[in-house]
């Protein structure tokens, strides 16, 4: 098991140090083709890197060698590091990863939590201030976060997301403290910048995920506090239905991206509008066999529709962050339709 792991680390080692040797513009064609945990744990290494000499990147890639014949050692700056990533996925995409791998293992703690189911993860933390467990989410994906909050009470969920959308931004000294009342271990210096985290469009994407009655519950709540924000967050949210919004070459698009079992499931809960929009941008044949497929699937629960629906958002916002679509937004309770 040791063995195991000690191969791991080595083999992040070697690719982090490739990735600083080919610069920026090579590096970011390598991390386009990995997923955010693998750019995450690349991007941290990198920051985190000594200085190597030229006689290890020379055992580490002979066919190189010639491009340190300076003998100069290899480093990656945080200018580097931000370059590349930016260039590998985007402005919006790389922001709040780029805030995450340069300020080191402060948010070491709360990445422990994504590994943990989110019942689990609820159960740790639902006992913490409501700004702590925002300030915890907002370090989390947006659909776990989202699962997260549906094992709250209806009160915790309300003021939580009012935390986060007024949240605009996470000192370093306070993750240190966060990280330390999980009793997770914390090493490096804290940044001089605050981590650009939360918001309104972060209390948006969670929002997505929480199913149509805790965001109900939730925006009222906060329509509340004030009406101006809840309208914000509104705006920030991208439902299924929003694909109406969505140009026919964006849907026709989608569709080839998207399973045809997974798109019946999902069909069965949208508006006869969206169906004809789906079907209008297929061939005559598959459109018609769809409807067919659509009229004998039968009732079907409004969860599966969702889990579904949430399956092609996600396939819908990633082909928007690619820039293959333009998006023209809302995230259960468990009916039939």
């Amino acid at each position: 098991m040791a063995a195991s792991a000690a191969t791991t680390d080595e083999g992040l080692d070697k690719a982090a140090l490739l990735l600083t040797v080919l610069g920026p513009d090579e590096a970011a064609g390598v991390l386009k083709h990995l997923g955010p945990r693998e750019v995450q744990k690349l991007g941290m290494k990198m920051a985190s890197m000594p200085a190597q000499e030229r006689s290890k990147v020379e055992l580490i890639l002979d066919e190189l060698s010639e491009h340190f014949s300076k003998g100069v050692a290899v480093r990656a700056d945080q200018e580097q590091i931000r370059e590349m990533l930016t260039k590998a996925l985007g402005d919006e995409r790389a922001a709040n990863l780029i805030a995450r791998v340069l300020q080191g293992s402060d948010t070491a703690g709360i990445e422990n939590l994504k590994w943990l189911d989110p019942g689990t993860a609820a159960d740790l933390i639902k006992n913490e201030h409501p700004q702590i467990i925002a300030t915890i989410l907002v370090h989390l994906g947006y659909d776990q976060a989202g699962e997260i909050l549906k094992h709250f009470s209806e009160r915790l969920r309300n003021d939580v997301v009012l935390r986060i959308a007024t949240l605009d931004g996470v000192q370093p000294q306070a993750l240190k403290e966060l990280n330390e009342s999980l009793t997770k271990m914390l090493s490096g210096a804290a940044t001089a910048k605050k981590a650009t985290m939360g918001g309104v469009r972060h209390a948006a994407e969670i929002l997505n995920f929480v199913g149509a009655a805790a965001e109900t519950a939730i925006l009222d709540n906060v329509r509340e506090y004030d009406p101006d924000l809840a309208q914000k967050i509104l705006d920030e949210m991208f439902v299924f239905e929003n694909l109406l919004d969505i140009d026919d070459r964006g849907i026709q698009t989608i569709l080839r991206e998207v399973q045809s079992d997974s798109l019946i499931v999902a069909l069965k809960g949208s508006s006869p509008e969206l169906r004809e929009k789906m079907f209008k941008n297929m061939s005559s044949r598959a459109a018609e066999m769809m409807r067919e497929d659509l009229e004998a699937k039968g009732p079907v629960r409004l969860s599966e529709v969702e889990a579904e629906q949430k399956e092609i958002l996600k396939i819908v916002r990633r082909l928007s962050e690619e820039g293959q679509i333009v998006m023209g937004g809302k995230g259960s309770d468990d009916a039939f339709v």
